[in-house]
């Protein structure tokens, strides 16, 4: 790895296991149970397949485009992709200035690719102090790192070494032990954190529910439209250490808001009881389908069902924006309700005063009708 290996690569190398080489590096000592680290003279193994580049396939490169060959032609002579090959050649050639053009030289290029490899590198904001006051000053005065990251290119159009992206901010924020921004600045954030939150793939989630959930994209098309009323959105937002939660549903139509009460709690039972309390006062014709994400609170999505014959419809995990309207919604309550406060201290007139405050804005998606005036034209039509 001080070759610059990333540590998969080098455990493929060596020929052990990705756990093993993780126990090596962090130098866990030999004990009951463990095995000993490597000899330092350790030889490594046969080498395989690669992602990197050898110098002989440098060397091949460059015989061929001495002879004309295409991109394609050499990654399929190689067994490369052709991107790998052209990005090989844009970023190692050399200039000849004596001729004015570029030239391919494979062990040039071996050498800077070596000299580029070795990790860790000293970051761009690390390197630059007008960079990194720039960016602090901004996330002080809550900006967010890709609007910086667009102001740094706008103030800085020709200095390239001012630009940087917004997952670069993001990580001398969040990586421990970086020190290119102060900690503190991380509170500036709006999400409030100073680390990465931590989230499983989508594909190793596990069921949450013992009945089936009908997922999303067999909604019917006039929800996803908005053309047709009566299709609602719904989810809760929580209180000061979880233990509070109030439930909301919007209309996909007309932006209508209704609040949950929930005094006792946000177990499934508590809501699916909610749910069906609320939904019964709305007339038939506005009662065709409710879209959640795949909180544990809808546990009893079937007996909801059951007992107003609405279907209730399944986002994909980590999939907001399917419920766009409701999470759009859920961050206007949060200037009533903010985060890390006691939920349960509103009762029901104070959500009710709530939604109706909510309801009686005018937005501008509805041609700046209030999501009232909007529901009330379709009760009397």
């Amino acid at each position: 790895m001080q070759q610059g290996y990333s540590n998969k690569e080098a455990c493929r190398i060596v020929g052990i296991d990705v756990r093993t080489g993780k126990k090596w590096r962090n130098g866990n000592r030999p004990g009951k149970g463990r095995r000993p680290l490597p000899p330092a003279s350790r030889e490594p193994a046969v080498r395989g397949p690669s992602r990197y580049l050898r110098e002989d396939e440098r060397i091949h490169i460059a015989d061929r485009l001495r002879e004309k060959a295409t991109i394609r032609q050499i990654a399929s002579e190689l067994g490369r992709s052709p991107s790998t090959i052209s990005r090989e050649i844009r970023r190692n050639r050399t200039m000849l200035h004596d001729y004015g053009s570029w030239y391919y030289r494979p062990h040039a290029a071996q050498t800077r690719a070596d000299a580029r490899r070795p990790r860790p590198k000293v970051s761009k904001i690390a390197q630059n102090p007008q960079l990194r006051n720039f960016i602090q000053r901004r996330l002080g005065s809550r900006w967010s790192p890709e609007q910086i990251c667009h102001a740094l290119r706008t103030e800085f159009p020709d200095r390239p070494e001012m630009h940087v992206v917004h997952e670069t901010i993001y990580q001398a924020l969040y990586v421990q032990g970086r020190g290119e921004l102060r900690r503190e600045v991380a509170q500036a954030l709006r999400s409030g954190r100073v680390r990465r939150k931590p989230r499983r793939q989508a594909q190793q989630r596990q069921p949450r529910f013992s009945t089936p959930m009908v997922m999303i994209s067999e909604r019917p098309a006039e929800a996803e439209h908005r053309a047709v009323p009566g299709h609602w959105e719904g989810d809760l937002i929580i209180g000061r250490d979880g233990k509070s939660a109030i439930g909301t549903l919007v209309e996909r139509s007309t932006r209508y808001v209704m609040l949950l009460h929930l005094p006792n709690g946000r177990t499934a039972e508590h809501v699916k009881d909610a749910l069906v309390t609320t939904v019964k006062t709305l007339p038939a014709h506005l009662k065709r389908s409710l879209t959640w994400d795949q909180g544990s609170e809808m546990g009893r999505h079937h007996q909801f069902t059951l007992a107003t014959s609405i279907p209730v419809y399944f986002c994909d995990p980590a999939s907001p924006w399917q419920r766009g309207s409701n999470e759009n919604t859920n961050g206007l309550l949060r200037q009533y309700f903010p985060k890390s406060t006691d939920l349960a201290v509103h009762d029901r007139e104070d959500l009710a005063a709530v939604a109706a405050e909510l309801n009686g804005r005018p937005r501008k998606t509805l041609g700046w009708e209030t999501p009232a005036e909007r529901l009330h034209k379709l009760l009397t039509t």
